[in-house]
């Protein structure tokens, strides 16, 4: 089955799991802590189940990492890493800045996803190879390579209230630097705006892969580039994500090891 089978089932997916969070848009809605800030509603729950059923029905032989349920694995080079409902704090909070994310990788590589914002009713795709695609345009990267011209996004692990001052290190260093920053609360939405030119780069620490597989091969495939903090493969930990339009890429990580370098204020 080639790639544009695989995008064409992710965006399917993630269509599933918009319906439901279009539905309960602004209704009640169960809420439950799996930490002191991260929050999980039954939207996520029920977003899961829809994306799985069509995963499930498509390719019964692929192994499933999604965010909410620990699911068994077989060993399958194919794996599909889904996000029901990134942004599951904006969700909850009304605040129109959310998605389902679902990308698959083979033997570690990323290979197709898709990310769907139901808010704007966008629906980004990806195929390894093939391109990135917001509503069937296709899309690319900014030529940006000024970082004092950027614009930058990024976000914080929930945790990160233990050590404010390590997490505000890589902030300080390029507000300084850029023209300015945002924090929007859903990485794989965040990643899509990437390869659709409206950002210029994005950086986190201790995310997911089902945070990135999708956005990451949509910057890829628009012309952008994604990596760890030290330039080399971003592969699926995610535990730190460096992603550009491409030439701001060096300058990106000249600033990170810089700031890296410099103990954190006591």
């Amino acid at each position: 089955m080639n790639t544009s089978s695989f995008a064409n089932v992710a965006a399917e997916a993630v269509l599933a799991a918009g319906v439901i969070q279009a539905q309960r848009r602004g209704q009640a809605i169960e809420i439950q802590h799996k930490g002191v800030v991260d929050l999980v509603t039954e939207v996520d729950r029920a977003s899961e189940d829809a994306i799985l059923r069509v995963l499930r029905e498509r390719f019964p032989d692929h192994d499933i990492v999604t965010e909410e349920t620990d699911l068994a694995r077989t060993g399958s080079e194919w794996v599909w890493y889904v996000d029901p409902l990134d942004g599951t704090t904006n969700y909850a909070h009304g605040y129109p800045f959310y998605c389902a994310s679902v990308g698959l990788t083979r033997n570690g590589e990323r290979i197709a996803g898709a990310v769907y914002d139901p808010v704007k009713e966008e629906l980004f795709t990806a195929e390894r190879g093939a391109g990135a695609f917001l509503n069937g345009r296709r899309l690319r990267c900014t030529q940006t390579s000024e970082l004092l011209q950027s614009l930058l996004v990024t976000g914080f692990p929930y945790d990160f209230r233990d050590d404010v001052d390590r997490a505000l290190v890589l902030f300080r260093a390029l507000i300084a630097r850029a023209r300015a920053i945002r924090r929007d609360g859903a990485a794989a939405l965040d990643l899509a705006y990437m390869a659709a030119g409206r950002i210029d780069a994005f950086w986190e620490e201790r995310l997911k892969p089902w945070d990135v597989m999708a956005g990451a091969l949509m910057v890829e495939e628009a012309g952008g580039r994604a990596s760890r903090f030290d330039g080399t493969p971003m592969g699926v930990a995610a535990d730190e994500v460096l992603v550009s339009n491409g030439p701001l890429h060096p300058a990106l990580l000249e600033v990170i090891a810089e700031a890296r370098r410099v103990p954190a204020p006591e």
